[in-house]
């Protein structure tokens, strides 16, 4: 569990700011006290950064993490009402503002964002001591109304009882009592023996609202005379604009001004249809001296180069080259993984209002420390003077959150562009989004394995080639150390199977593509690739794939809790009907631990059919079932599409996927039966939105290969010559 060194100092007469040096949370508790008659909702508050009580009994949870779909508007509320013994009924949901010294993700410093799976890990403590802050308070405030012993009056549902008395109000009636009090130093924290509502199925804070269209996006994002913008960026990667002519494109109505901006042209209108309709009707003329024009095929060619040399090592144990010699068999492989787009639902877009003192800015915000920052830079301002509305986004997968804040950025230039004389809608077409960068890095990955005469492992040396998604971003100084980006090695550099002797090393060659985490980061190439040797080791010692991995995970107890849980569930090594057959992966990434068992069917047309998945996940203490199966599912369904069929291709620099009909994401149809099982825990939690996607590709790669005998080497599956059904 996170430890929390507590400090406390005085603030005001009527509250203490309870805090610790370092990463450790801030808990201000207050209160707005009134001398006039309270208005429900309106005064008479208990507050803190994480909780507010007002005298309509509505209990407001503010979420430092905003909402893509992972289910924070209901986990982060979920930990201050079970400590407060709030009714689920009376809670209500906020996003903070940004505000790094108050609302910073713990496990990032002093910085504000959501990202990694680190939402319910980074807030488990915070936000339980939030609540029970706030029921202590309440409590203390009982009792002094109804002078009887603090001791005597317990929280149950929203409301506060004194059983001797008969005695009873809800926390509203309570909270003008509360208003002369302070918060204790240290909670009393509930016993998880207590829990009612951790761990168990309540429904989703966001489900209605998401489903009767009561929910903001930034899409739905309406300011009075707002204009729509939409750029046109360079063709390649790095172009420049060199010149342009607007003639055309102003003749397009409802097109109000085109402009340029950076390294695009700017188009404003009063509506998306115009706004794109004008950029048509744009004449540029690209600058591409600095622009990357290499296909696909040529970067590869020059990784398979870098894959001959030694690289940068990220582990080195024992004498992998003398063990890789003596090995009595040994296997190998080049894995080849593609550029991946993030490709969510809602693309990406943002408005912004400028008046030269202050800006506003609605955007699904995954990284407003960034985004305030940037901003702020832009138009001249400070931070402070920077305010992010944050709403609901329409699924990330990490493309929101980018180290320069692109496309908040490029709204907030767009805007100085017209001096701020209307606010702006800054969007993004599904065609920008394809074709707009930033995406998974392209990989290339050599592994040679051995085994000696027992079938046991003796040898593991895994060269990767890719670009550092961190290099020349704010992170490079604590996450890029002696040339190693940690994301690049995840994975591979903490290989869950003891191998006496190992080696991996790597190579981060520049390329002019953008690129940044997606779903999983390195672990969705680094899963794959470890996964699939193992299994080429298991059938070399003549062993069940299962059984071979337990016994090289002895030391790692919690890889083998997930792996025995998901081949108990998938009836691991009984009978399948003809043309079926089972692989399995398992895997650890973000703290969490899961494993998969896939069927495959061969039909007759020579095709595959995925089945069924069945998952276990160890990812500690659950504070919601229902959405720890949902983002499994989630993570499954997004690795599988993926694997099957989608990559982001490059011809002469220019990327060749503009739409879903080339980028195809996978259809209800095409769907597996699967079947979600949780570990029971009573570790501190850990994140549950990305550690679904490493281990479908290879679990689904290795009941291909007991299906027909074709190891995939070279992602997606379709490129390997397997259509999968």
């Amino acid at each position: 569990m996170l430890k929390h060194l507590m400090r406390e100092r005085r603030t005001s007469r009527r509250g203490f700011l309870l805090g610790a040096s370092g990463t450790a949370a801030a808990l201000v508790v207050g209160f707005r006290p009134t001398s006039k008659p309270l208005a429900a909702g309106q005064a008479g508050k208990v507050q803190n950064p994480f909780v507010t009580i007002t005298p309509d009994n509505v209990v407001t949870v503010v979420a430092k993490h905003f909402e893509m779909g992972q289910g924070t508007t209901t986990g982060l509320p979920t930990l201050v009402a079970e400590e407060l013994d709030a009714d689920w009924d009376q809670v209500a949901v906020e996003w903070a503002p940004a505000d790094a010294k108050v609302y910073n993700n713990l496990h990032w410093g002093e910085a504000q964002g959501t990202g990694g799976s680190s939402a319910i890990a980074n807030s488990f403590m915070q936000y339980r001591q939030a609540g029970a802050a706030a029921r202590d308070i309440l409590v203390r405030a009982a009792a002094g109304a109804w002078k009887v012993p603090a001791s005597e009056v317990r929280a149950e549902k929203g409301r506060l009882f004194h059983d001797a008395s008969g005695k009873s109000a809800s926390f509203g009636e309570m909270v003008e009592h509360a208003s002369g009090l302070e918060a204790v130093a240290e909670p009393q924290l509930k016993d998880p023996s207590q829990f009612t509502l951790i761990g168990k199925r309540i429904p989703r804070k966001d489900t209605a609202a998401k489903t009767n269209g009561e929910a903001i996006f930034a899409m739905d994002v309406r300011i009075p005379d707002m204009v729509t913008a939409v750029l046109q960026r360079p063709p390649r990667f790095g172009g420049k604009v060199a010149s342009f002519d607007a003639t055309e494109a102003m003749k397009v109505r409802g097109v109000v001004d085109v402009k340029s901006i950076d390294s695009a042209v700017v188009v404003y209108a009063s509506n998306t249809w115009a706004a794109i309709k004008g950029r048509d009707a744009l004449s540029i003329e690209w600058d591409e001296s600095a622009a990357e024009t290499r296909g696909s095929e040529e970067i590869f060619a020059e990784y398979e180069a870098l894959a001959k040399q030694p690289g940068a090592v990220a582990r080195q144990d024992g004498d992998v080259g003398t063990a890789l010699a003596q090995a009595s068999k040994k296997v190998s492989g080049t894995f080849r993984f593609p550029y991946l787009a993030h490709a969510p639902m809602e693309p990406l877009n943002c408005v912004i209002r400028v008046d030269g003192q202050s800006a506003e800015v609605w955007t699904g915000s995954q990284f407003p420390s960034m985004e305030q920052g940037v901003t702020a830079t832009i138009l001249g301002l400070k931070p402070e003077q920077v305010k992010i509305h944050t709403v609901y986004a329409g699924g990330s997968f990490g493309r929101r959150a980018t180290p320069n804040a692109d496309y908040v950025g490029e709204a907030a230039m767009a805007a100085k562009a017209i001096d701020g004389r209307s606010p702006v809608h800054l969007v993004w077409t599904r065609e920008d989004d394809i074709k707009g960068g930033f995406y998974r890095p392209l990989n290339l990955h050599h592994v040679e394995a051995g085994i000696d005469d027992q079938g046991q492992p003796s040898a593991w040396h895994q060269r990767i080639v890719g670009q550092s998604i961190l290099a020349g971003t704010p992170f490079e100084g604590f996450l890029v150390k002696d040339g190693i980006d940690a994301t690049s090695v995840e994975g591979a550099q903490n290989l869950g199977y003891d191998v006496p002797n190992i080696t991996v090393d790597l190579h981060s060659p520049k390329v002019g593509i953008p690129v940044l985490w997606w779903r999983a980061v390195g672990h969705t190439h680094t899963g794959y690739s470890t996964e699939v040797i193992i299994d080429m080791l298991a059938e070399a010692a003549g062993q069940d794939p299962v059984e071979y991995r337990l016994k090289q995970m002895k030391n790692h107890p919690r890889h083998t809790g997930v792996l025995q849980l998901a081949a108990e569930k998938a009836n691991w090594g009984s009978d399948l009907p003809e043309g079926w057959a089972r692989g399995v992966a398992v895997h650890e990434s973000f703290n969490s631990y899961v494993a998969q068992v896939a069927e495959v069917a061969r039909e007759d047309d020579g095709s595959i059919k995925v089945k069924r998945i069945v998952c276990a996940v160890d990812c500690g203490l659950v504070i919601n079932p229902d959405v720890v199966v949902a983002q499994m599912e989630s993570g499954i369904v997004y690795g599988l599409g993926t694997a099957i069929r989608n990559a982001v291709t490059l011809d002469g620099g220019e990327v060749e996927q503009d739409n879903f009909p080339v980028y195809d994401p996978l259809r209800i149809s095409e769907m597996p039966e699967i079947e979600v099982h949780i570990v029971n825990s009573t570790e501190a939690p850990t994140g549950v939105g990305e550690p679904g996607t490493p281990p479908v590709a290879p679990a689904v790669a290795n009941a291909i290969h007991a299906a027909i005998g074709k190891q995939i080497f070279t992602l997606p599956f379709s490129e390997s010559g397997v259509e999968v059904a």
